[in-house]
């Protein structure tokens, strides 16, 4: 359950279902995404999938830079318009996996539910090593494991869902190293399970997505303080380019 305004496929019918989850409902989740990639951004960051700008926008009062980016044309256009005063902010238009049309290389680069996507994901993180600085990060939010899988990952475009091993496998194999990587969201992953994959719900309601955000996630972030879950409904991953 997320409050995702990333766009990361064309912006169609039931591709746009996932960019749109929660919205002002999850507060809470947006702040759990924000507080677990942050300690991980440097002083400039490539975000992939960037929709609307709006997680992007938060890092900026600790960045030098930050790149945008998106496939969409509408997203990339409303992007422009959102940071066109800022100096230290530009925007790309591209989709992986591709060569990406950046000169200077960033110290981070972040994607949060885009990896799902990608056929060819070592590829794509190939990609995105090439315009990362020797020793910088890239950092991975994608959602966790197959048993999820559903009507709603269909809808939206995943290839896959993924484990700790099955992205470590990604990430080694397009060279990198791993610094952090484990399931986070546990008590999400059960509520994700009860209420898409038995409940037969095609995508999560916004109702319910407001009761989650106000108890479920509370918990989840108190009890993942104290304990590391053994599966959870998100697979969090930092990996670090060599060098």
């Amino acid at each position: 359950m997320s409050g995702y305004d990333r766009v990361v496929q064309p912006a169609a019918g039931d591709d746009a279902l996932e960019n749109h989850l929660g919205g002002d409902e999850a507060r809470n989740y947006r702040q759990y995404e924000y507080d677990m990639v942050a300690p991980h951004v440097g002083r400039s960051m490539l975000e992939i999938g960037s929709g609307l700008g709006h997680f992007a926008e938060q890092f900026l009062p600790r960045l030098d830079r930050l790149v945008v980016s998106d496939f969409d044309p509408y997203c990339v256009e409303q992007l422009e318009k959102r940071f066109a005063s800022r100096d230290d902010v530009s925007v790309l238009q591209f989709g992986l996996p591709a060569e990406i049309p950046l000169a200077d290389p960033v110290d981070t680069v972040v994607m949060m539910n885009v990896l799902e996507h990608i056929e060819e994901d070592a590829e794509a993180l190939r990609s995105l090593a090439k315009v990362t600085a020797p020793g910088g990060r890239i950092v991975i939010w994608v959602p966790g494991y197959m048993q999820l899988y559903g009507d709603f990952d269909r809808k939206v475009g995943h290839v896959r869902r993924y484990t700790p091993a099955t992205l470590r496998a990604a990430v080694t194999a397009a060279g990198l190293g791993v610094d952090v990587l484990k399931p986070i969201n546990f008590l999400g992953g059960i509520a994700w399970w009860a209420a898409v994959r038995r409940g037969g719900v095609g995508y999560p309601d916004p109702r319910l997505v407001k009761i989650y955000d106000r108890t479920v996630v509370p918990m989840t972030r108190l009890i993942e303080r104290v304990i590391r879950p053994p599966f959870g409904q998100t697979v969090f991953c930092v990996a670090r380019v060599p060098g």
